[in-house]
């Protein structure tokens, strides 16, 4: 025993500081143990504390997120000093001069996702829970972290987008201030129908939707007259399946051609009129008649 503790307390040279491998030991379990009291402290506070004051679920991941980055940076300036005795501020900026000098080097990309990540994570420009687009990619965001970002498509697939992205490329978040979207659904009804009553039956289509909010109303608009069609436009709006817009029009489509066929309303088919000034002159045979054989 008494030769474990000498061991472990017998001091070697690392650069200019005396260090042991119970330092070390100490030092690490300091920081493993804070990690543990951030974990459990940002997961209350994220849970159960923030929403009590009314903050949504993007605003309390925002908020613990950067407290928990603030209080391990707090950690491991406390760890360090027993990590590594003799260890000073002085030393500390010397290798944030040295990390700088790599960053200008290879390290500018990770460097750009962290500050983007920092950003994202003040700013709010998108939080956990958002519909986005970026870059051709539409979902929604699940997790925030200062390289990366996390989107989840329709497909149940995640995507790590890097956090410059975001700050260097066009945005749309569809769900930035409430989760109110709206959507339209064009239709083309026959000439012969009713303006009137196919406003009535369109308007009816989207009551019968349980996704589809009352407020905003939904309107119905006579958009133009197509080729072979009025053209409507149904424009409604919706809370809960704003992530799904599919399933959305899917289901209003089918509501809208119960309500069609409800009031006698037809969709028609493309029709092309076809006109013939003249007609071509059947062909003449010009050919001499052929002599039969005297018998």
């Amino acid at each position: 025993m008494d030769t474990f503790m000498q061991l472990m307390q017998r001091e070697f040279a690392l650069g200019g500081l005396r260090v042991s491998l119970l330092s070390i030991a100490t030092g690490l379990l300091m920081l493993l143990v804070i990690w543990l009291l951030e974990r459990l402290a940002m997961r209350a506070l994220r849970e159960r504390l923030l929403p009590r004051v009314g903050l949504n679920h993007g605003v309390s991941v925002a908020i613990t997120t950067l407290l928990g980055y603030l209080i391990l940076l707090v950690g491991v300036l406390v760890a360090l000093p027993v990590m590594l005795p003799g260890f000073n501020l002085g030393m500390l900026s010397l290798a944030l001069g040295a990390i700088s000098f790599g960053v200008g080097f290879g390290l500018r990309n990770i460097a750009d996702n962290f500050v983007s990540g920092i950003i994202l994570l003040v700013e709010r420009p998108i939080k956990v829970g958002d519909r986005i687009e970026v870059g051709g990619l539409e979902g929604q965001v699940v997790g925030i972290r200062v390289r990366s970002t996390t989107v989840l498509t329709n497909d149940n697939i995640n995507i790590i987008v890097p956090n410059s992205e975001f700050a260097s490329s066009r945005v749309t978040n569809l769900s930035h201030n409430d989760n109110r979207v709206r959507f339209k659904i064009p239709v083309g009804v026959h000439y012969r129908s009713d303006p009137a009553v196919v406003e009535r039956a369109l308007l009816e289509a989207a009551a019968a939707c349980p996704d589809v909010l009352k407020s905003p109303q939904p309107v119905a608009f006579l958009m133009g007259f197509g080729d072979s069609s009025l053209n409507f436009e149904l424009r409604i709006w919706s809370s809960t399946l704003y992530d799904r817009p599919s399933r959305l029009r899917s289901q209003v489509n089918f509501a809208i051609w119960h309500a069609l066929k409800r009031h006698e309303i037809e969709i028609p088919y493309p029709q092309r009129d076809l006109y013939v000034k003249e007609l071509p002159a059947p062909p003449t045979d010009t050919r001499a008649p052929s002599s039969s054989p005297a018998p």
